[in-house]
This record gives structure tokens, sequence and C-alpha cells, in this order.
């Protein structure tokens, strides 16, 4: 015996997969821009108050990039910006030097990383319920 089985409204999620996939890209952005925002200015904070280096803390900065469908974004310190090539020996120390590590890249990002999750599920909510 056979049984025959129709399901309709396919129809209605072709269109709210269609209309996703346009607005993945751009969208997928803001969020990625507002996390990379969020981590410099946290890292930024962080920094904030280092006697010996009070210009390293404005050279942390973003840039995102889309490629297709991948979207990354970089922050950190600017080596062209005074004083972002001391990055590197704040972030992680300098044992020849005897300078401890002072982290604020790494800080920053483990506490923007719930909201960033957060934000790109309420992302994928949105698109697909077409808001």
């Amino acid at each position: 015996m056979k049984v025959t089985v129709t399901v309709s409204g396919f129809d209605a999620v072709d269109e709210a997969l269609e209309r996703a996939a346009k607005d993945v890209v751009p969208e997928g952005r803001k969020v990625v821009s507002k996390g990379a925002l969020n981590i410099k200015n946290d890292w930024r904070r962080r920094w904030s108050g280092i006697s010996y280096a009070p210009a390293l803390p404005y050279a942390v900065t973003y840039d995102v990039r889309a490629s297709g469908t991948l979207i990354s974004a970089e922050v950190g310190p600017d080596k062209a910006k005074r004083q972002g090539a001391l990055g590197n020996i704040i972030e992680f120390g300098a044992p020849a030097q005897n300078t401890v590590p002072q982290p604020g890249g790494a800080p920053a990002l483990a506490a923007e990383e719930p909201r960033f999750l957060a934000a790109t599920e309420k992302l994928g909510v949105d698109l697909l319920e077409g808001r």
C-alpha cells in the first residue's frame, strides 16, 4: 500500500530564504561591525591609564571586510599610530624587559563573545521572519 502526502506552503519558505540570502551580508556586516566596535572600545578602556603609554589606547582601531559571504573584522593596535607598536609588548609582556602582560584584547574579545553570538542568532531569526 502506498500513501501520498501532500505538503503546501513552501512558497513562503522559499521567499523567506531568498529574502534572507539577499540581506544576510549587509545585515551581517552591521553585526560584525558593532561587535568590532565594542571590542575596540572595551580594549581602549582596559588600556587607559597606563602611565608610560598614554597614547596606546587611541592606537586600537578596527576594520571590517566582506568578501562574498565571508565577513571579517580585525581589531587591535595600529602600529602606524602613536605608541601602537607597543601593543604586543603590553598585551603579552616582554620577559627580556621584565614587562608583565596587561591584556586588553583577549578580555575584550571574551566579553563581547556572548553579545555577538546573541546578535548573530537574532539576525538569523529576523532575516528568516522577514523583519
